[in-house]
């Protein structure tokens, strides 16, 4: 799902984590009380694809002959290229090709593709750590953020603040502002819930 507007990630952070239904299955003959799990994970959209930039003087190029496996040279001259990138100390050697410049224009495609790689590592991380994804949780009890209960009563309660209210049905529908703000404020004052799973109260 994507969500536009305003603040959109700042509110809808809150939401991320794992949320636990329990209701009497519409499957169940026996009309039983079933729990349910499901895990919610909330990101920023990030614009502008990863460009890789490199600098000839971030490159030291070495050149030396090109060996086979049994030690005997492939050639006289000196064809094989190695590259030093010297900011992120990555090394590309490049042996296999007939001539010094198709070594060199290789060891290139491959460092490009290296740093790309890097840079999107790095992208990834960063947003984890805006999105909390690294603290994403297992879907299990005592991981829950919030829990909606439609039978044997109704209340729908959020254990990080302790908000609940009874009004199941418009939050179904999707009147979160309640949890939203409440979840938004208690982390402001550092109010979050911070103990152990099973302390979670039974809803």
């Amino acid at each position: 799902i994507r969500v536009r507007g305003e603040n959109a990630f700042g509110f809808l952070q809150a939401e991320s984590g794992v949320h636990r239904l329990v209701r009497i299955s519409p499957f169940d003959a026996a009309k039983r009380r079933h729990t349910s799990f499901a895990s919610v994970f909330v990101y920023p959209e990030i614009e502008g694809d990863i460009t890789v930039e490199i600098r000839d003087e971030d490159i030291r190029i070495d050149t030396f002959r090109a060996s086979s496996a049994g030690g005997q040279h492939v050639n006289k001259t000196s064809s094989a290229v190695r590259l030093t990138h010297m900011p992120t100390g990555i090394v590309i050697s490049s042996q296999n090709e007939r001539s010094q410049i198709q070594n060199r224009e290789m060891a290139f495609k491959v460092l490009r593709a290296r740093l790309f790689e890097l840079e999107r590592q790095k992208k990834k991380e960063a947003l984890d750590q805006i999105s909390g994804a690294g603290n994403k949780k297992e879907n299990a009890w005592g991981s829950q953020i919030r829990s909606y209960v439609l039978q044997p009563y109704q209340i729908v309660k959020d254990h990080r603040t302790g908000i609940e209210t009874s009004r199941v049905d418009e939050v179904l529908d999707g009147k979160l502002d309640l949890f939203i703000r409440g979840y938004l404020l208690a982390r402001w004052e550092g109010k979050l819930f911070s103990g152990r799973p099973e302390d979670l109260p039974e809803v």
